[in-house]
């Protein structure tokens, strides 16, 4: 069976970028904390599956929730960064940016004691505004990212790009970038990389599309999720009727689906896993 990689974004509810009007960062520090409860159970989950993930943590939450971070590596897990602040990068300068990706693996390692080696930025917030991003992890000595979705969406995606694991070449280094998984039909990129198209599609997409990626195309899949998509009882907050069910749809559902899937397929850390994926053509 073909090994897969499983990765999963720390951060808070209130850090979704469907919150971003809503909920002021000034106000993120008064809003109850709900990342570690539910990150406990991933853990948990994991543990009984013995399956490995990377784990992107939020450098805002690796200062608030240092235990929780140094649990999740002492479980075995790869620690990657997801940021600081959960900006979208297309939205930031350069050197913001560069100022972000310092201040969130300063966080992270520190809490974890463990060195840091992979990103993936916000809402997959690396897009062709923001490929000048990619310059930078390699300046930064990072050796794989996890930010280009390549589909078509509202915030985020370059569907042009390749969709397995690939090399990007810069004259000052390289990096590897893992791409969210998606399945082609009739020209067009359909996602199943976990988050909500895991929770508002049926199961049996993911399954067959997981499946279809590994065995006719004998690659990995890169899959994602976060911990507030297994929280049902997060609060719930005003937005308009398509977002809400963006972010709220499914919440219940997700843990038992994720179950499964560990069952239905074989799954490993980043690290592990891109040491035998077979660089695609572009």
């Amino acid at each position: 069976m073909v090994v897969n990689m499983l990765t999963i974004d720390v951060e808070e509810y209130f850090h979704a970028s469907v919150f971003e009007r809503a909920i002021p960062r000034s106000r993120w520090d008064d809003l109850e904390s709900r990342v570690a409860p539910a990150t406990d159970r991933l853990l948990a989950m994991l543990d009984r599956a013995q399956v490995r993930a990377t784990f992107f943590v939020l450098g805002w939450v690796a200062v608030r929730h240092p235990a929780l971070v140094r649990r999740i590596a002492a479980c075995g897990h790869e620690i990657a960064s997801h940021g600081y602040g959960h900006g979208l990068i297309y939205n930031d300068s350069p050197e913001a940016f560069r100022a972000d990706l310092r201040s969130a693996k300063r966080a992270i390692e520190d809490a974890a004691g463990v060195p840091v080696c992979g990103y993936r930025a916000p809402s997959y917030s690396i897009t062709a505004r923001s490929l000048w991003a990619l310059d930078i992890l390699i300046e930064e000595g990072y050796q794989y990212d996890a930010s280009i979705f390549p589909i078509h969406h509202d915030r985020y995606g370059i569907a042009a790009s390749p969709r397995h694991a690939y090399r990007i070449w810069r004259q000052h280094g390289s990096l590897w970038e893992l791409p969210g998984s998606t399945v082609r039909l009739g020209g067009v990129n359909l996602p199943v990389a976990g988050g909500g198209y895991f929770r508002l599609l049926p199961y049996a997409w993911t399954k067959w599309g997981i499946d279809r990626v590994n065995r006719r195309e004998g690659q990995p899949v890169v899959f994602y999720l976060h911990p507030w998509e297994i929280d049902d009882d997060q609060p719930r907050i005003a937005l308009p009727r398509l977002t809400r069910v963006r972010h709220y749809g499914n919440l219940g559902r997700t843990e038992a689906r994720l179950e499964r899937l560990l069952a239905d397929f074989k799954f490993d850390a980043i690290s592990a896993v891109s040491q035998i994926v077979r660089p695609a053509a572009a």
